[in-house]
């Protein structure tokens, strides 16, 4: 990674200043707290890298180095799996730092965050909405950054598991006979999620829906809707 490399070189030019007798510091110097911070991240002790980088960056505020600070803390407390830890980092960064170069690379930290607690679709708690948004927001605003292509991938991932939690509430229902609560579901992913592979699927259990509670011309028009849009497709097959 281009940017921890770079910040490698400029922690040793600063390490080196730090025997000069001009310098006065009422507290541990900054070259003193970023040699320990690299020290810590090189020997993979991720948790106590980001609590130096943090230290650097609040004692050490008026720095020029203090927006790197917090993005190597954010970094290191995501390489630990500390993703709490990492998002206040990246909230500080945002808060105090809004207009530096590196808040595209923030955002997609922060996505990744979300993104890597996304589990299980019987299970997940909401974290793939909240990745799903920060990537979507990067994209919008920083279209041409580095980040912008694999934010791009994540979205379509992210829909399809969005996607895919939606039809799996909506097969329970159906198997409860639950069929208002399966149709607003199953068309919900027919409206919102078309570019996902859950749509043909979708379409196919809805005319389900419809013939179990004896509505023919509703079930016959997404027969035809799912002919029409996946004419080779393994749902449509299915259809009688």
């Amino acid at each position: 990674m281009k940017k921890i490399l770079s910040l490698l070189v400029v922690c040793g030019a600063l390490a080196a200043c730090a025997g000069t007798d001009n310098e006065i510091v009422a507290e541990q110097s900054l070259p003193e707290i970023y040699k320990t911070a690299y020290t810590e991240f090189e020997d993979e002790n991720y948790d106590l890298a980001a609590a130096e980088f943090l230290k650097a960056e609040t004692q050490h505020p008026s720095s020029p180095w203090a927006a790197d600070a917090l993005v190597m803390s954010a970094y290191s407390y995501y390489l630990d799996d500390d993703f709490a830890g990492a998002i206040l980092s990246i909230d500080r960064f945002m808060r105090f730092h809004p207009g530096h170069a590196d808040v595209p690379y923030m955002m997609y930290l922060r996505g990744m965050c979300y993104y890597r607690q996304v589990s299980d679709v019987r299970r997940e708690p909401g974290m793939s909405a909240h990745a799903l948004q920060q990537f979507q927001t990067l994209v919008s605003r920083f279209p041409r950054s580095p980040y912008a292509k694999n934010a791009e991938n994540k979205i379509i991932i992210l829909k399809n598991y969005i996607a895919g939690k939606v039809m799996y509430a909506a097969r329970n229902d159906m198997a409860r006979e639950n069929w208002p609560s399966a149709i607003a579901r199953l068309q919900s992913v027919v409206q919102d999620a078309q570019e996902t592979v859950m749509t043909a699927e979708a379409m196919f259990r809805l005319t389900e829906c419809y013939t179990a509670i004896g509505l023919p011309e509703q079930a016959n028009g997404y027969a035809e809707m799912l002919r029409l849009n996946f004419p080779d497709n393994e749902w449509t097959k299915r259809l009688k």
